[in-house]
C-alpha cells in the first residue's frame, strides 16, 4: 500500500473516531520498535501540518542489556524529525503498582504510569498508543482464555479516556512494507518472539493455524469486532438506564438497590457492576469470577465488606450496597 492511501486511512479512522481533533496535544509512547516507530512518522505529518502538537515519551525500564541504547535510539528518531522527547527510567519513578501481576503486566502498568506523568505535565490531552490489527487479535484470545466478559472480548477501543489508538485497522505487514520501503530502521525486542509469554504463543501458533482454515480470518475478525464493540455500546448506554433507577447518590456516593439489583437479567447484572464500578475509577479486570463473586456477596443474606482492591471495598447494609476507599 502506498504511503499516501496508508496514511489517508488511517486519517480517515482518526478522524471518524474523533482521536486526533486539531489543536491537540498529543503524547506517543515510543519504544523504538516498528509499530511506534511507524506511528512516530504518522503523526509526525500532522505535526509538521500545525493540526497537533507531537511529543514522543520513552521508559527505560532497565531490564535488558539494551534498554539504554534503545533509549538513545528513540532519542534520535524524534529529534531527527524535530519532534520534543522525553525519556526515564523506570527506577527514577515514584511508581507502586497497585496489585501484582506478571512482569509484562508489571511494564504496562509502569509504561502507563510515565505517559500519564508525562501528559499532564505537559497539559496533554491525548497519550497515543501504537496496536495495529493483529495486536487486537492477540488481545482478543488472551482475554478469551482468561475467561473475560462480553467487554473484555471487545478488544481494545480506538479511544479509551486519554488513550488513543490510530491504528487499529492496520496490518503489521503494512507497517513493515512503509518502513522497508522509506529505509527507516528499528529496534527490536528478543523478548517477543520468547515463548514463555502467552501472547507470544498466540501469535505464533494459534493466529496462523486459524489463517490457515479460512484465508477470510482477518477481514472475518474485523467484523465480528466490530459487531461485539456496537452490542457493547448498546449494552452500555441500556445499563446506564437502569443503573439511574435503581440508585440514589448523595455526596459522591451512589447507592444501589439490592433486591432491584439482583431481579434483573443477568448479562445485564455483569453490565450494571461494570458501569458502577468504572464511574468510580476502580481498576479491576473486568472477568467472569470477579463480577460473579460481587453477586454473590450481594446475593448473601448477611451484611458487611467485602475486599474488590487493594484500595477499596464494598459495603452492604440493610438492601443497599455501595463502595468505598480504605482508608490512608
Amino acid at each position: 500500500m502506498k504511503k499516501s492511501l496508508l496514511f489517508t486511512t488511517i486519517q480517515a479512522y482518526s478522524d471518524n473516531n474523533d482521536l486526533l481533533p486539531t489543536g491537540s496535544t498529543v503524547v506517543l509512547g515510543l519504544s523504538g520498535g516498528p509499530d511506534s516507530l511507524f506511528l512516530l512518522h504518522v503523526l509526525h505529518e500532522w505535526h509538521t501540518a500545525g493540526h497537533i502538537k507531537l511529543i514522543a515519551a520513552h521508559l527505560d525500564h532497565a531490564w535488558r542489556p539494551e534498554s539504554a541504547s534503545e533509549a538513545l535510539f528513540c532519542q534520535h528518531a524524534a529529534t531527527a524529525l524535530g519532534i520534543p522527547f522525553i525519556q526515564a527510567r523506570l527506577s527514577d519513578l515514584d511508581f507502586t503498582p497497585q496489585w501484582r501481576g506478571s512482569k509484562e503486566d508489571l511494564g504496562r502498568k509502569a509504561r502507563r504510569f510515565f505517559l500519564e506523568s508525562v501528559a499532564r505535565e505537559q497539559n496533554a490531552d491525548r497519550i497515543a498508543l501504537a496496536h495495529h490489527a493483529q495486536d487486537q487479535q492477540e488481545t482478543f484470545f488472551i482475554r478469551l482464555l482468561r475467561g473475560a466478559t462480553l467487554t473484555g472480548l471487545t478488544g481494545m477501543k480506538p479511544k479509551q479516556g486519554l488513550y488513543i489508538r490510530p491504528l487499529l485497522l492496520t496490518n503489521k505487514a503494512e507497517i513493515l512494507a512503509y518502513l522497508h520501503e522509506q529505509n527507516i530502521t528499528y529496534v527490536t525486542d528478543p523478548s517477543n518472539e520468547s515463548p514463555i509469554f502467552l501472547r507470544n504463543r498466540i501469535r505464533a501458533t494459534v493466529i496462523p493455524a486459524l489463517r490457515s482454515c479460512d484465508e477470510r480470518f482477518d477481514k472475518n475478525f474485523l467484523s465480528t469486532i466490530t459487531r461485539l464493540q456496537e452490542t457493547e455500546t448498546f449494552l452500555d448506554t441500556l445499563a446506564q438506564e437502569i443503573l439511574t433507577q435503581i440508585s440514589t447518590s448523595h455526596e459522591g456516593i451512589t447507592r444501589i438497590d439490592i433486591p432491584t439489583f439482583l431481579a434483573t437479567p443477568p448479562i445485564l447484572r455483569y453490565r450494571i457492576l461494570l458501569t458502577w464500578l468504572c464511574q468510580h475509577q476502580l481498576p479491576f479486570e473486568p472477568t467472569q469470577a470477579f463480577l460473579d463473586e460481587i453477586i454473590r456477596f450481594l446475593a448473601h443474606e448477611r451484611g458487611g465488606k467485602h475486599a474488590l482492591h487493594t484500595s477499596w471495598h464494598l459495603v452492604k447494609r440493610s438492601q443497599e450496597a455501595w463502595l468505598e476507599k480504605n482508608a490512608a
